[in-house]
C-alpha cells in the first residue's frame, strides 16, 4: 500500500487556477493508476481526472474537459491536477486515489469509489465570485 497526499488547494477567483499534487514517499508511484475525485457538501464523491498506469492515457469527466489536465512526474512520485478556468461548481474537497497495485496494471479507469483502495485525506478547493 501507499500513502498518498493531496496538496495546493485553497481560496480562488472564479477564472483562475489552481495546481493540485497528489505525492507519495514510497517510491513505487508509477506502478498505480491515479484518479483525482471531489466531493462538495450534500453531493456524492464523483470522478474527476485519471491517468492510467499501463500507458499513461488520461480521463476527463464532461464537466472539467478542456479546463483541468492531469499530468504525472514519475521521478518526483506526483500526480498533478492543473485547475484552470476555475467556476464556482467547482468548490469541493478534493482527493487522490489509487487502486492497489495489481488492479493497476489492467487498462481500466474506475469510476467509482469502490474501485479504489487507497485514498488522501483531502484538499479545499474553494472558488468565489
Amino acid at each position: 500500500q501507499v500513502q498518498l497526499v493531496e496538496s495546493g488547494g485553497g481560496l480562488v477567483q472564479a477564472g483562475g487556477s489552481l495546481r493540485l499534487s497528489c505525492a507519495s514517499s514510497r517510491g513505487t508511484f508509477s506502478m498505480y493508476t491515479i484518479g483525482w475525485f471531489r466531493q462538495a457538501p450534500g453531493k456524492e464523491r464523483e470522478l474527476v481526472a485519471g491517468i492510467l498506469r499501463s500507458d499513461g492515457s488520461t480521463y476527463y469527466s464532461d464537466f472539467v474537459k478542456g479546463r483541468f489536465t492531469i499530468s504525472r512526474d514519475n521521478a518526483k512520485n506526483t500526480v498533478y491536477l492543473q485547475m484552470n478556468s476555475l467556476k464556482l461548481e467547482d468548490t469541493a474537497v478534493y482527493y487522490c486515489a489509487a487502486p492497489n497495485a495489481f488492479k493497476s496494471i489492467r487498462s481500466i479507469m474506475p469510476r467509482e469509489e469502490s474501485g479504489y483502495d487507497y485514498w488522501g485525506q483531502g484538499t479545499q478547493v474553494t472558488v468565489s465570485s
